[in-house]
């Protein structure tokens, strides 16, 4: 199949996003290395919360309680560094928190599936991870908003087409690292 057949939103849609990326770029330099490995960090942080809250709920230990309240804190002062609030509308910002979250436990599911053999799952659960990864990079840089996101999981559904992940495996190869 060419490129050509790849867009279900048609060229001259495809080429105004590319316009906007590469204003977004002389505006602002990307990073996406820094901002992958940050939003890796924080996916971490979130699943430490959740460990540190389960270990203080099964041993009934408050200090593991306290233990998380230090990453939490961590977590959102470094969220805040990779998308500051001012700049994000209405549940945007948490949102994202949310997709980051999702996305680090399916692929620890998907890692355990592997290990347990079942290769059909684990690609299935990893292929959904980095599809949440992605609308979290499509919301981060602004690509689209929350009902653009809705429009676009639609239509990939429906068309054959260039999905999300594809858009910003292209937003990656187009911007300096």
């Amino acid at each position: 199949m060419t490129s050509e057949h790849k867009t279900p939103v048609g060229e001259k849609a495809f080429a105004a996003l590319l316009e906007k990326i590469e204003a977004v770029k002389k505006e602002r330099p990307l990073d996406l290395s820094r901002g992958e490995d940050l939003a890796v960090g924080i996916m971490n942080l979130i699943a430490l919360e959740e460990h540190l809250f389960f270990t203080g709920a099964k041993t009934a230990d408050p200090s593991y309680h306290d233990l998380t309240q230090e990453v939490r804190e961590m977590r959102k002062h470094l969220m805040e560094e990779l998308l500051p609030k001012a700049q994000y509308e209405g549940e945007t910002w948490c949102a994202t928190k949310h997709l980051l979250s999702a996305c680090m436990r399916l692929i620890e599911v998907g890692g355990k599936y592997r290990t347990e053999g079942d290769r059909e799952a684990s690609d299935r659960t990893l292929k959904n991870a980095y599809r949440l990864y992605t609308m979290f990079s499509a919301l981060k840089l602004k690509l689209i908003d929350a009902k653009g996101l809705k429009a676009a999981a639609e239509s990939a559904k429906k068309e054959e087409g260039m999905t999300q992940e594809e858009l910003i495996a292209k937003l990656a190869s187009c911007c300096d690292e």
